[in-house]
């Protein structure tokens, strides 16, 4: 066996290019796929850690006023027999610029389950560690992914005292690993003063039910209506992965292309070494292990340069998942043992697929027919047609899951919905093999009376057997491009104008809670203020949904249907100057009738929590509320892109009055010709206001742009790096036959046909069949795009997206195809310019 895989082996040493192309094409594969995986890995790793901490295991009680609680608040509920823990939070700054967030504990009144209380006293059986973190000078617990801010190594961070970057110390530090990153827990008197909060707490805390209702004059938040960041970004996740997946069967076409054109070349050494007493199954075997020799190293050189490049693209996805949902993400990759073995197999996996189609055709052809090369050519035909019944399949598998999609309730089916896709790409991709066959055989016939036009289409032909998969991968990167790219666009055009139509205000502020009311009356008291637009934030359970109108009747669809769902609770003044330009998605009586009856007390509902409850206008809304429940009319459903949980709207003065929500933010919506650079200035001077309490429209609309155009920001690298795998193949299939094409030319060039005008039939006919493929997939692109934003966006975000088609993406895919291509096809172009013509006539020969 040993001897039978060096003979094997030493193939790539008198072709020393096609290993280069097979390790090529395991290794970006790869690497793509492992860069993906350990950015999510990292990403979900910080989640647990966050999760595990506070933001999914505790109730928690503030104020209905919106005034900040104090330690006499929480002295006087530990007195009456109210199970509540104070919590301290904060920010801080590290010496590098890194914001840290402080959170100070009572780990004596913390709930003994949390991931807090576990922070704070690693060992409840040891008296020692929590005396060093209850008295002076204190512990500050950190992960150590947190020591980078510090420029501190792990093994000097065990009772060093760091300091901030305004000099000030931390008590020394202990380190904590089940802490998300970027936070730093401490007890909180050591908080207070760090903080110089004075009697300020952030929120009382107490264990999952202990209580049954909020003490008078404060709001209780259940656990679980908190969402967890792993929920909130499960959609943006699964995106990466399909994009990775995507990039590997693109690159899996590569090493189908080389390990093809490898086993052909081996013929003659294969039928030596079966003459010589090899079997038949000893040879597959070989040729197996051979496979998994060169995977194993494909695969290691592509898990290393996925955790270069995840690297490199994790500050913009931790920045993405920060501003979108509030997840904080390590910076640093923190890589569990099953990534590795994940890469290592999936990598391998893909390769024996890859290569199962080789091995199969080895072990089936007999000792003679291993000396014909023509013996791969004459089965082509029969491969086009199999090609063309499991295209069919796979239209048959695509158009189940479209009924199955179909049946689901709106909002569901996230997997399938990417399913749906990927059958359309793999059915476009299995067609298109002997669509071309079927093309060129027609143009070879009306090209008859022009002799090299018809020996150019012939060659095409005897050349598509290892052209196809390139052309597959071709097919499949550009019309994922296209769908991407324009599902990119739809979206930015649609967030543009719905940002438009939302920030009308031209100030936006956010006071303290107690200087709200104050702020509010010195406004109303300038003339240049032309309206105030105030708005509240609160939370709730939706208990139940109760149709009406549309949705009202006999039987069952006009009874009550029982949820128990957390809601976002947010609500708005409706001035004059919003309502014009609030966007409106679907009403009961007319956009008129909808905000006379919002005024009145109705909600709007956003069309997220709208379509994964089936809600429409007139169904009623039965919400937990302060002492008892509310019900509530549904009078329209609004757009609200980039939210990710469901949302009932109402009028301020209503959410004020019904739910006790605190005061929010304020928009300020000047009068004509009023100087709003003057106003700032003497408002934040007036009430002493941060530098950045107060934002103007063009400010906030740049921050919102901005977040937006980091979040595509992987999606768009990953396309990149995708069509840079579709050309690799098609580079490696012209390089596979540069030879064999050189000895097909010189019979042309002996006939007076010069080599310019070879090079340009050459440029012509691999120009010609990337058009053809770019063609194609124009239309399957655009069939992508309605697959996201119609099945896959509404399963993922609760809401859809419009189909907007872009000229000059279209334009820009056709181009692409072609540069692609002829960039490929450059290399054997030049070296077929730089062969002499005696060269020509020996290759002929031989």
């Amino acid at each position: 066996m040993l001897t039978t895989l060096a003979t094997l082996l030493s193939h790539y040493r008198r072709h020393p290019g096609q290993l280069v192309m097979l390790l090529l094409g395991l290794w970006v594969a790869s690497a793509l796929w492992s860069g993906v995986q350990a950015i999510n890995a990292s990403a979900r790793d910080s989640y647990a850690r966050a999760e595990s901490l506070f933001s999914t295991g505790l109730d928690r009680l503030e104020r209905r006023d919106g005034e900040a609680l104090t330690r006499d608040d929480f002295l006087t509920l530990r007195r009456a027999g109210v199970p509540v823990s104070p919590l301290l939070e904060g920010t801080l700054e590290a010496p590098d610029g890194t914001r840290l967030t402080l959170i100070g504990i009572d780990p004596l009144t913390l709930p003994g389950e949390s991931g807090l209380a576990t922070a704070g006293s690693s060992s409840s059986s040891n008296p020692g560690e929590l005396t060093g973190f209850l008295s002076p000078p204190w512990q500050t617990r950190l992960a150590p992914d947190a020591l980078a801010a510090f420029d501190l190594a792990r093994a000097e961070a065990e009772g060093a005292t760091p300091r901030l970057a305004d000099g000030r110390p931390l008590p020394p530090l202990t380190l904590a690993p089940s802490l998300p990153p970027d936070t730093l827990v401490m007890d909180i008197a050591a908080a207070a003063e760090l903080l110089a909060s004075g009697q300020r707490i952030t929120r009382l805390v107490t264990a999952p039910g202990a209580l049954a209702q909020a003490p008078p004059g404060l709001a209780l938040t259940r656990a679980d209506v908190l969402v967890s960041p792993g929920q909130l970004t499960e959609s943006f996740h699964l995106n990466l992965t399909a994009l990775a997946l995507l990039a590997l069967v693109v690159g899996l076409f590569i090493v189908q292309a080389s390990l093809g054109l490898a086993l052909e070349q081996r013929l003659g050494m294969l039928r030596t070494l079966r003459a010589l007493g090899v079997s038949g199954r000893a040879l597959v075997a070989a040729l197996a292990l051979e496979l998994m020799l060169l995977g194993l190293l494909g695969a290691l050189a592509g898990i290393a340069g996925g955790v270069w490049l995840a690297r490199a693209l994790l500050p913009d996805v931790a920045a993405t998942l920060g501003s979108l949902y509030g997840a904080e993400v390590a910076a640093e990759l923190s890589l569990p043992w099953h990534y590795w073995a994940g890469g290592v197999a999936v990598t391998l996996g893909g390769l024996l697929l890859a290569g199962s189609g080789v091995l199969w055709r080895a072990a089936r052809l007999s000792v003679l027919g291993l000396g014909q090369a023509q013996a791969w050519r004459a089965g082509f035909r029969r491969q086009l047609t199999l090609m063309a019944a499991a295209g069919g399949v796979t239209a048959i598998i695509g158009l189940a899951l479209s009924a199955w999609l179909s049946r689901l309730p709106p909002g569901e089916g996230l997997v399938a919905g990417f399913g749906l896709v990927g059958a359309l790409l793999l059915a476009s991709a299995l067609w298109l093999p002997p669509l071309l066959g079927a093309v060129l055989a027609g143009l070879t016939h009306l090209a008859r009376r022009r002799p090299l036009a018809q020996w150019a289409l012939a060659d095409l032909q005897l050349q598509l057997p290892r052209l196809s998969l390139a052309m597959m991968a071709l097919l499949v990167a550009l019309s994922a491009n296209l769908g991407v790219s324009s599902m990119v666009g739809g979206f930015r055009l649609t967030f543009l104008e719905w940002l438009d139509q939302r920030l009308v205000a031209d100030l936006y502020l956010r006071p303290p809670a107690e200087q709200f009311a104050a702020i509010d009356d010195w406004l109303t008291e300038r003339p240049e203020v032309a309206e105030r637009l105030a708005t509240r934030r609160s939370e709730t359970r939706l208990l139940a949904i109760e149709p009406g109108g549309a949705g009202g009747g006999d039987g069952e669809a006009s009874q009550p249907r029982e949820r128990r769902l957390p809601v976002g609770l947010y609500a708005i003044t409706p001035g004059e100057t919003l309502t014009p330009r609030w966007p409106l998605a679907a009403t009961w009586d007319g956009r008129e009738s909808a905000w006379a009856a919002f005024r009145d007390g109705a909600a709007f509902v956003n069309e997220q929590l709208a379509v994964a409850e089936g809600i429409v206008p007139g169904d009623r809304l039965r919400l937990e509320a302060p002492g008892g429940e509310a019900r509530i009319t549904v009078a329209a459903i609004y757009p609200d892109y980039g939210n990710p949980r469901g949302e009932v709207l109402l009028a301020a003065p209503h959410l004020a009055e019904r739910f006790g929500a605190p005061p929010g933010s304020l928009g300020i919506v000047l009068a004509s010709g009023a100087d709003d650079a003057a106003l700032a200035v003497e408002l934040t001077d007036a009430f002493a206001l941060g530098s950045d309490s107060l934002l103007d429209q063009r400010e906030v609309k740049r921050i919102a742009t901005g977040i937006f155009e980091r979040t595509f920001t992987i999606t768009r690298a990953l396309n990149a790096l995708t069509l840079g795998v579709a050309a690799l193949a098609l580079l490696a299939s012209l390089l596979a036959q540069a030879g064999e094409r050189r000895r097909r030319l010189a019979p042309l060039w002996a006939l007076g046909v010069p080599r310019a005008r070879l090079v340009q039939l050459q440029l012509a006919q691999l120009g010609g069949a990337a058009l053809a493929v770019g063609l194609l997939a124009v239309p399957l692109g655009i069939a992508i795009t309605w697959g996201l934003v119609a099945v896959v966006n509404v399963a993922a975000f609760g809401w859809r997206l419009p189909l907007h088609l872009f000229p000059g993406e279209i334009a820009l895919t056709l181009a692409t195809a072609v540069v692609v291509a002829l960039a490929a096809a450059a290399l054997p172009v030049l070296r077929l310019w730089r062969t002499p013509p005696r060269a020509l006539l020996a290759e002929e020969a031989s």
